[in-house]
């Protein structure tokens, strides 16, 4: 039996952030869609819910990997659509998150602005939209926006890269 585990992140468009956790060796799979928490993060924001095989990667390199692919410094005027966040199913992952955010704030020269909040619930985005890089790597948004982000995953996180999966096919 798989030893699966989740967690959701929020930081920027949910095709870039889907794009990124499916490259990642370990993820079985990636929900697409809005999260919502509580209290002022009662709001729905784009965001992914990743399943991971936890002996395979770890909670740690996938919200340092998180952190690295979006905007984690900046508090720019559309985070209430692009909440940067680390979204916990259980206390201990709380606590594990907070833990990593502190350790990995001298990997950035501007303050980490990502927040660790509770999941509490989650909508789907349209399915036209679902593995959006991998359906058709050729559009304009993906290769603006999207490839960056696997760049980053190819030369800072390559050992956690499953390559198969972004050769073009």
């Amino acid at each position: 039996m798989v030893n699966t585990d989740k967690i959701a992140f929020g930081g920027g468009c949910h095709w870039c952030t889907e794009a990124v956790f499916l490259a990642l060796k370990g993820v079985t799979s990636v929900a697409q869609g809005f999260v919502a928490s509580e209290g002022e993060a009662i709001s729905f924001s784009e965001a992914v819910v990743v399943h991971y095989n936890k002996q395979l990667i770890d909670l740690t390199d996938l919200i340092l990997i998180h952190l690295h692919t979006h905007n984690s410094t900046s508090g720019h005027s559309m985070r209430n659509k692009y909440r940067s966040a680390v979204y916990t199913f259980t206390v201990l992952d709380s606590e594990r998150a907070k833990s990593a955010l502190h350790r990995f704030q001298s990997n950035f020269e501007g303050k980490l602005i990502t927040q660790i909040l509770p999941f509490v619930t989650f909508k789907s985005s349209d399915p036209m939209f679902h593995n959006y890089y991998f359906n058709d790597r050729g559009k304009p948004f993906c290769q603006n926006y999207i490839v960056p982000k696997l760049k980053i995953l190819l030369e800072k996180f390559n050992k956690h890269v499953d390559a198969t999966k972004l050769i073009d096919q």
